[in-house]
């Protein structure tokens, strides 16, 4: 029988896509995307084999100080990751997988040994440039370490690099116009070979921005999404090189296969 999976906050599912080609059968929970409410949604106990998802991670952006200081406390985006640990221990899954940036803090679930990894999908082989966090937790007092099982990690990166696929300013999360300083109170200064990716960047078209994320091109063509909307449904996601390397992971871990030398 097929692993019965809940993924919390999926938007359009593109780790539940990478879970769903592992074997996994995916239960989709509630996503403000389609309607729904996550404070509203408590998932039936012993039902479930396994939580993923990824809680908005705007709130733990490099830029927060930015809009905290520009627009004030109320701009800043909430922290979703309380309601994601809120679903866990209510549903009490054998293991629960989450997905986030770097700076996010670990999820903490009674009963639940955590251990953490951080992956770039560029070690994978394709050109985008996007690092991730990657939490698993299993049931019990040892943590299993899922790095342990990532296969498909490349000798050699892509030597084409792109700026990640990210849900702001257009798909790319880079903006010219943005000056920062140093923690000196020196201005960062970029060179024109930077200031050429970035241009670059911020030029690119959702088609472009699809196949960076593992995607066919025409995948949005018809979709009922805006312009920026498709950016953005785009951008919440995780790359499909990395996310399969991690679903594959976590089969490998919650059956105890060693991972192929």
């Amino acid at each position: 029988m097929s692993p019965l999976v809940l993924s919390l906050f999926p938007g359009i599912g593109l780790l539940d896509q990478a879970f769903e080609e592992q074997g996994f059968c995916v239960v989709r929970g509630p996503d403000l995307l389609w309607g729904g409410d996550i404070k509203k949604f408590h998932p039936p106990a012993g039902r479930f084999d396994g939580i993923i998802g990824g809680p908005p991670c705007k709130a733990f952006s490099s830029l927060t100080h930015i809009v905290r200081a520009r627009y004030g406390e109320g701009a800043v985006a909430e922290n979703l990751i309380p309601e994601f640990e809120r679903c866990v221990a209510e549903a009490q899954p054998s293991w629960f997988l989450m997905e986030n940036t770097p700076r996010a803090p670990l999820p903490r679930v009674d009963g639940y040994a955590v251990s953490t990894c951080i992956l770039n999908n560029r070690s994978f082989g394709p050109a985008q440039r996007r690092a991730r966090r990657f939490s698993f937790g299993v049931h019990g007092d040892t943590a299993i370490s899922l790095l342990h099982y990532v296969e498909g990690i490349v000798a050699l990166e892509n030597p084409r690099v792109e700026y990640a696929v990210l849900a702001g300013h257009q798909g790319t999360g880079v903006t010219l116009n943005y000056s920062g300083r140093r923690r000196d109170g020196t201005p960062y200064t970029r060179s024109a070979g930077t200031l050429a990716k970035m241009n670059h960047a911020q030029r690119r078209t959702i088609r472009t921005n699809l196949e960076l994320q593992g995607l066919p091109p025409d995948l949005l063509d018809h979709a009922p999404f805006t312009k920026q909307g498709k950016f953005e449904v785009v951008g919440n996601g995780v790359p499909l090189p990395m996310g399969r390397a991690i679903a594959k992971a976590v089969r490998a871990a919650i059956t105890g296969t060693e991972r192929t030398p």
